[in-house]
């Protein structure tokens, strides 16, 4: 696991401003509130869906929240101070695709050693910060689970329940 962490380390980030923050949750008080979070957050996003999705979107694993021994809350500092602000001024959100490159970084890291890693996105991220007693200059940017995989596939889950399909890259290129 420290050599996943450690992959963060070597993303690049504007200014090199180095603004990823890593919380590693192991209490089983803030775990549960981020289970809690995730439930009411889950609920809600299944109210949304349309009522011939509805079926499809309760039956899909949005997260492994119970399983995975490794929960990773990774935040923006969106005040720090390093980097003195290049590139940062005229484009602020360049801090958060930072965060999202050590993250990218991590997650090469961990698949590398046969790890497996979710990435949760159903949660109200405010929240995540209260739970986590965090600085509220912090935003987060992802919630980790990583563990070891049950299964190795070459495609997503999400694609092999139907959910949706990937597009060809092709078809997303502009030529001006």
């Amino acid at each position: 696991m420290v050599s996943v962490l450690a992959a963060a380390g070597s993303a690049p980030s504007v200014g090199l401003s180095e603004p990823w923050r890593l919380v590693r949750v192991e209490s089983r008080t803030c775990r549960a509130a981020v289970i809690a979070n995730f439930e009411a957050a889950n609920a809600d996003a299944l109210a949304d869906q349309d009522e011939d999705r509805n079926e499809a979107y309760a039956a899909l694993k949005l997260a492994g929240l119970q399983e995975a021994p490794v929960h990773l809350a990774v935040f923006c500092d969106e005040q720090t101070t390093q980097g003195g602000g290049l590139g940062a001024a005229t484009m602020p959100e360049m801090r958060r695709y930072s965060v999202v490159c050590a993250v990218m970084q991590m997650w090469l890291s961990a698949r590398a050693l046969g790890l497996g890693m979710g990435w949760v996105s159903i949660l109200d991220p405010a929240r995540v910060v209260d739970d986590l007693d965090v600085s509220a200059d912090w935003s987060l940017i992802a919630y980790l689970c990583i563990g070891w995989p049950l299964e190795e596939h070459l495609d997503c889950e999400l694609e092999r329940a139907g959910w949706e399909q990937r597009r060809r890259v092709q078809d997303r290129v502009l030529i001006r």
